[in-house]
């Protein structure tokens, strides 16, 4: 975590004028094409779910100002956000939240999300929350248009939110929707825009 000067942070202005609303914070919604990914992961056994999960870190990481956050009134950027996801085990009709390390290869991650799912006893592992963080969750069940999500109002809360459904064929494609919910002191559409992009490169590089 590096602390940034607010003073010659360029992003200064932008900041200022969103922290005048009441509520800075939105979502966007885009559709992800994700036709290359459901075919790596059935020829490799894999999560879709779990190899969603690692890819979306990856991009979003690679985007510098999903990284911002303030922490005790000082602006940082994270060096990486680590993944905080929903999961439900097979019979169970309700949640809990994990946090497995994000590193290594899209097939040891996998590995270790369902691991540390099959594992954790408790809802949570509060130890393992903190502001460097990305919610992930997934409602499998059906399409999802958009998503909105809970939150103890603090408008400083710089933690990304991206949700998705059901994928839907369309047109021979695999088709999901993402919804990914930001504050505007920190994100614009522009950085969501490269996010979307990122993912994009990730899922076609996958052979």
């Amino acid at each position: 975590m590096q602390k940034i000067d607010f003073n010659s942070w360029k992003r200064k202005p932008l900041f200022q004028f969103f922290e005048g609303e009441s509520y800075p914070f939105y979502s966007v919604t885009f559709v992800q094409d994700v036709t290359k990914l459901h075919e790596y992961i059935k020829k490799n056994g894999l999560s879709f779910y779990y190899a969603m999960l690692y890819l979306c870190n990856k991009a979003l990481n690679s985007v510098e100002a999903f990284r911002y956050g303030m922490v005790d009134g000082e602006l940082v950027l994270y060096e990486k956000r680590r993944g905080s996801f929903t999961d439900v085990r097979p019979g169970d009709e309700f949640f809990h939240i994990v946090v497995a390390p994000m590193d290594g290869t899209l097939e040891e991650y996998c590995e270790a999300a369902k691991k540390a799912n099959a594992e954790q006893e408790e809802f949570i592992i509060f130890e393992e929350e903190g502001d460097d963080l990305v919610y992930f969750t997934c409602a499998p069940w059906f399409e999802m248009t958009a998503m909105t999500n809970e939150r103890d109002f603090q408008k400083y809360d710089a933690i990304p939110r991206v949700a998705w459904g059901k994928y839907v064929e369309r047109d021979g494609r695999l088709q999901l929707n993402i919804s990914v919910e930001v504050n505007h002191m920190f994100i614009d559409g522009l950085h969501i825009g490269l996010f979307h992009q990122k993912l994009t490169e990730l899922i076609e590089e996958l052979k």
